[in-house]
């Protein structure tokens, strides 16, 4: 099958939704990371729609401008079906990374980190439970 010049890889795209939300968890702008990376805040725009493929020395410094590893950028990256991906479910962590990529899911990440008291957590995670089976009854 023929690969479409115009339409982005999808482990491009990947990389580049995890930049987003690194970047984004960090309350990082376009703008201060390219800066950082010497370039432009449009190039961190096709970097993180996969439009433009980063390459391997630019994302050894997008991973120590935002304090990740390298392979943070991978987790979860959609395989071509000859991968080896362990017992893992492919494209089990995708839901994730769009959750984590919209203002609600990232200030509830923050905000529930903040919970130092463990038994609140867990509290809080069962308040949440219990709303979505709520919900999915209505």
């Amino acid at each position: 099958m023929p690969v479409n010049k115009k339409m982005p890889n999808p482990i491009d795209i990947h990389v580049g939704s995890r930049v987003r939300l690194r970047r984004t968890m960090l309350s990082l702008s376009q703008e201060k990371l390219g800066e950082a990376l010497g370039i432009t805040f449009q190039q961190v725009q096709k970097y993180e729609k996969g439009t433009n493929r980063i390459g391997a020395s630019r994302l050894q410094r997008i991973s120590e401008v935002l304090k990740v590893p390298v392979a943070f950028f991978f987790e979860d990256a959609p395989t071509n079906g000859n991968t080896v991906t362990g017992m893992s479910e492919p494209h089990g962590g995708d839901y994730m990374v769009d959750f984590l990529s919209t203002s609600e899911g990232l200030q509830l990440n923050k905000a529930f980190i903040k919970i130092g008291n463990q038994k609140v957590r867990r509290r809080v995670v069962d308040l949440v439970r219990s709303l979505a089976e709520n919900d999915e009854d209505d």
